[in-house]
């Protein structure tokens, strides 16, 4: 029998190495799969390439591995947000690199890596910095800048509820970009707050089926990034 679960956080992230990419799933504080970032704070692997919307927020999960110097690329859409502090002085610095990506074409280049596409044309950063470096061909009169798709070694992502063989759905906006980087990476490793028996979860509502997941963790009471930020938790303390 197909059996995706794995026994603790720190199991389900056992095996990303140094220099490893690293997709992960939130649009902030929705859909951020906290307690597989805390367990690879403690798993400690460096130089990591990491694909997310933000930077985090305080001092714990994207922000705490950051902090924690275990990042050295951001691919994202928003590298400053609200309680946001770590990576902008860390980038002022000089000590971490960025890539800044529109949120759209952030998502569609994810998309295109899963659908194996390897690249496509855009007209989003026509006009601004993003296009240095990058061919540009018009088409129908109008510029367009070539885009080359996402992928990465690992996806960590944070779902409602799951069963045994991966198939998942998400709480409305916490599903995010969740369904793309499933497909975009070589293993997907996923927390869960629901695990549920097999055929409990309507085939008609399946967001990521189970063919995009390799590893389901259970965490019944997952941390909620805005509460750690507002109590000043730090992690690790």
């Amino acid at each position: 029998m197909i059996n995706k679960q794995v026994e603790s956080p720190a199991a389900a992230v056992a095996d990303i190495v140094d220099g490893s990419t690293v997709m992960v799933g939130g649009f902030g504080e929705a859909g951020s799969p906290i307690e597989l970032l805390h367990a690879l704070i403690d798993k400690g692997p460096g130089n990591l390439t990491v694909i997310n919307n933000n930077t985090g927020s305080g001092h714990v999960g994207l922000a705490a591995l950051i902090e924690n110097r275990q990042v050295s690329k951001m691919i994202c859409s928003f590298p400053r947000t609200a309680n946001s502090t770590v990576f902008p002085d860390l980038y002022r610095a000089g000590l971490i690199e960025l890539e800044l990506v529109p949120q759209g074409t952030l998502a569609e280049r994810i998309r295109a890596g899963g659908a194996g596409i390897p690249a496509f044309f855009t007209a989003t950063t026509i006009g601004t910095p993003l296009i240095e470096g990058k061919e540009v061909r018009t088409i129908d009169g109008r510029d367009y800048v070539l885009e080359y798709s996402l992928k990465a070694d690992f996806a960590l992502l944070k779902s409602h509820q799951a069963d045994r063989y991966g198939n998942l759905t998400f709480n409305k906006t916490a599903r995010n970009f969740a369904p793309v980087m499933a497909m975009a990476a070589t293993t997907t490793i996923v927390q869960t707050a629901n695990l549920v028996k097999a055929g409990d979860i309507d085939p008609e509502i399946v967001i990521t089926p189970g063919i995009f997941v390799d590893r389901i963790v259970t965490v019944h009471d997952p941390a909620l990034e805005s509460k750690l930020v507002a109590e000043g938790v730090k992690y690790p303390s």
